[in-house]
């Protein structure tokens, strides 16, 4: 598995609370949070889009 998607499921792991206790010391052991720090925000910034689309179609159809 490349970086980029190993990084991704640890970030949605972490953000649904089930990230196993290997995977979580395994990402403390890297050498950078920046990876993490920016997947999170990017995934973050997704899940704020998305939720506001599906109140838009929700007051649409209201």
């Amino acid at each position: 598995m490349t970086e980029y998607l190993k990084v991704i499921k640890s970030v949605l792991s972490a953000m649904i609370g089930v990230q196993k206790k290997k995977n979580l010391e395994e990402d403390f052991s890297q050498k950078s949070a920046t990876p993490f720090i920016i997947a999170g925000l990017i995934m973050m910034l997704v899940f704020v889009v998305a939720i506001w689309g599906v109140v838009q179609l929700a007051l649409k159809s209201a």
